[in-house]
């Protein structure tokens, strides 16, 4: 199996007795305190994953500066390099980590590299119908599934009795729905569940994250995969097993302890020169995100809080 994200071996690294427990913040995160001579106007391109989180952050953010706007636009993690290149965006939203032919053509321009600043927690999730059986699938079943090459070692999957399906579900195609290449969801699933394998022909390519939780819960012999944050009453999100073979449950404690093997951080990319201090607006702006309040609407958009000490170790970089 190809390496999994390296963000797994970071949450894995921080003691527990650090962090919340399931589904609430640390308590050593506090409000947002505002400061005065904050105005200007921000325009956000990037991720889909996180386009309803940064429409929180923003109203939120406008509550405590009013004279603030900020546009955003969530088309997939690939349109933000470009768009902080170019000078058409102050915050790249991106799912993935930026890649590194797009940090090389960021400093090529800039002379520095982007920063990265880690601002919420997802467990990315297999969406399957609610009235679906299944309980668990590895990593090797869910590129038996989604992928033609197989790179995890195991043979096609396309019916769901293949899979440990039953009843209904036996012997009945599996559909499938997935996100479209400019999507950083469809490039860390490409990644870690399929080992960098190609997918089939036969996904079902969604522009956004909601798009596809609609299509598995239309449909009862799909499955797809999107932010946990976008789950509905309508699907289910299944535990997946790794290299132990354990199924674990796609929640805040295993993404925090690193089990859940298809976790990640959620990041804002920005352009921070590293002899110069961020703008007021942009560097408030971060520091509202990784407050008590703008983690509170992590929570709320169904993404789990950052631990404390990331968070901390990122308000430091963008407040230098």
């Amino acid at each position: 199996m190809k390496k999994l994200s390296a963000a797994l071996a970071l949450f894995a690294s921080v003691s527990l007795a650090t962090l919340a427990s399931a589904n609430e913040m640390d308590k050593r995160f506090q409000p947002y305190a505002p400061t005065s001579g904050v105005s200007g106007t921000l325009k956000s391109i990037g991720s889909d994953s996180l386009n309803n989180l940064m429409t929180l952050w923003a109203e939120d953010f406008r509550k405590a500066y009013p004279s603030v706007t900020i546009e955003i636009e969530g088309k997939g993690s690939s349109t933000a390099p470009p768009a902080l290149i170019a000078g058409t965006a102050q915050l790249g939203p991106m799912s993935r980590p930026m890649r590194a032919a797009e940090s090389d053509q960021f400093e090529a321009k800039y002379g520095y590299k982007p920063t990265a600043v880690r601002v919420a927690v997802d467990t990315l999730a297999v969406f399957v119908n609610k009235d679906n059986p299944i309980a668990c699938l590895s990593l090797t079943q869910l590129d038996s599934i989604f992928s033609v090459t197989r790179n995890m070692g195991g043979q096609a999957i396309d019916t769901w009795d293949q899979a440990g399906g039953t009843g209904d579900f036996a012997g009945k195609p599996i559909s499938l729905f997935g996100r479209n290449a400019a999507s950083g969801t469809y490039g860390y699933f490409k990644e870690v569940a399929l080992g960098n394998g190609d997918y089939r022909s036969t996904v079902k390519e969604q522009p956004g994250s909601s798009a596809v939780v609609q299509g598995v819960a239309a449909d009862k012999y799909a499955i797809g995969y999107s932010g946990i944050g976008y789950k509905t009453a309508d699907v289910r999100a299944i535990a997946v097993s790794g290299r132990d073979g354990q199924c674990y449950e796609a929640t805040q404690e295993n993404a925090y302890k690193g089990t859940y093997p298809i976790t990640r951080f959620l990041y804002i990319y920005v352009n921070k020169n590293p002899s110069a201090p961020l703008d007021p607006v942009l560097r408030e702006f971060f520091k509202f995100v990784l407050s008590a309040d703008g983690q509170d609407d992590t929570n709320k958009d169904g993404y789990y809080p950052m631990p404390y000490v990331f968070a901390t170790e990122d308000v430091a970089k963008i407040s230098q």
